[in-house]
């Protein structure tokens, strides 16, 4: 019998790393969409904020985050500062708690840090072709060291979400909502970019320089996410967490094939075109939806959850252009808008969820990274400016920033 629980033990912790390591490679995917999405001229710098923003959410993450998150509390609200990643179980801790610890406490810090990146990450694309490079990364500090593991700890941790019965499997609010909060926080302190707006309010359509490389990103995003929903699990080694595993595999991939599809249909009726940025927004907004409970429902109503995404998504995407607000590749609305979408709609089965713990996950979630981000935007501009000039702009932030181009061979223009 205790070898059996070590073997448990042991293929637990495997597929959290593995599934920590999906999640990982979505920051491949984030990087390539949104590359694709940029200007040429801008390319080389989205690059360098994606690779720089991980490592910084790593590192941040050890020393600050995942202590917030998981090193005690001093109330329900107030998170404690214990060093949560504690040591590691050994044979007698797994064998006595009779299968009770099922997985490497290292491997969770992998799998939550992970997650922290992939938050950051969103803030990325929003902010794209008219930001400073180090005042976004030093925002990417205390997003992942404070502003990210605070709202954490009130609802994976255990603070005053939990306790309200907050219901959010995989984090369609705890991540993705509060990466859009953060992002809306800085796109409105910063402005749209130059030309995006002519001066009667009409929106001015500035394409990406590189669609392959964004439907490829889109594609390691997709496959990211079986990890990122999967892996949320937390074990596989017996019938009913395998089971509970290819039901989240299942329900993740039609509700990001159902977002795509259905936002193919309404560009297509909307606009008289196929607009493939706006169908790979879909199959991401689809994904988004799913993640707050990909666990419970059937294939069939993760088809419907994921095609109202994908509805949604370009329904928000248009109205966000009409307030002025410019966000280069909608990262606003596929995780902002379509994860307040998937937080409710895990009230369409039931989990034991209510109508009041949802909305009160969404508001404290919004208000606390909304206004926390807010406040570090405004600081930084005040102390070392967000936004390059004019000129730098024109120029592109590949030169500026980085002093170097994607594409050489068209001086970085298009």
């Amino acid at each position: 019998m205790d070898q059996v629980i070590e073997i448990a033990y042991a293929l637990d912790t495997f597929y959290f790393l593995i599934s920590g390591a999906l999640v990982m490679w979505m920051a491949a995917g984030f990087t390539m969409l949104e590359s694709g999405l940029v200007r040429a001229r801008n390319t080389t710098e989205i690059l360098t904020k994606n690779v720089a923003l991980y490592s910084i959410a790593c590192i941040m993450y050890l020393f600050f985050g995942y202590q917030i998150m998981y090193g005690g509390s001093a109330s329900s609200i107030i998170p404690g500062l214990g060093f949560g990643l504690s040591v590691e179980n050994s044979v007698a801790d797994v064998v006595n708690s009779g299968g009770d610890v099922y997985y490497s406490n290292t491997s969770d810090f992998f799998f939550q840090v992970v997650f922290v990146a992939t938050a950051m990450s969103i803030i990325s694309g929003a902010v794209a072709e008219r930001m400073k490079l180090w005042s976004f990364l030093a925002f990417a500090v205390i997003m992942t060291g404070i502003i990210y593991p605070v709202q954490g700890y009130w609802s994976w941790g255990g603070g005053w979400l939990a306790d309200l019965g907050y219901s959010d499997y995989a984090g369609s609010g705890i991540v993705h909502m509060a990466g859009a909060a953060a992002a809306l926080a800085g796109v409105l302190v910063l402005g749209p970019r130059k030309g995006k707006y002519t001066e009667d309010g009409k929106v001015r359509a500035i394409p990406g320089a590189n669609l392959p490389l964004a439907t490829l990103g889109t594609f390691v995003l997709w496959l990211g996410w079986f990890g990122f929903n999967g892996g949320s699990e937390l074990k596989v080694s017996d019938v009913e967490s395998a089971n509970a595993v290819a039901l989240v595999f299942t329900n993740t991939n039609m509700a990001a094939a159902a977002g795509l599809v259905a936002s193919m249909i309404l560009s297509r009726a909307m606009f008289g075109k196929t607009d493939l940025t706006m169908i790979l927004n879909g199959a991401l907004a689809g994904l988004v939806a799913i993640t707050a409970g990909p666990n419970v429902p059937s294939p069939a109503l993760a088809v419907l959850i994921g095609a109202i995404g994908g509805v949604i998504v370009v329904f928000s995407i248009v109205f966000l252009d009409k307030l002025k607000i410019d966000d280069p590749v909608g990262a606003i609305s596929v995780h902002g808008t379509c994860g307040i979408w998937g937080v409710l709609a895990v009230l369409l089965w039931s989990d034991g969820a209510t109508i009041g713990g949802q909305l009160a996950g969404l508001l404290g979630i919004f208000v606390w990274v909304f206004v926390a981000s807010l406040i570090v935007w405004l600081i930084l501009k005040a102390v070392m400016g967000i936004r390059v000039t004019e000129d730098e702009e024109e120029q592109g932030l590949d030169i500026v920033e980085c002093g170097m181009e994607a594409y050489p061979e068209f001086n970085g223009k298009q």
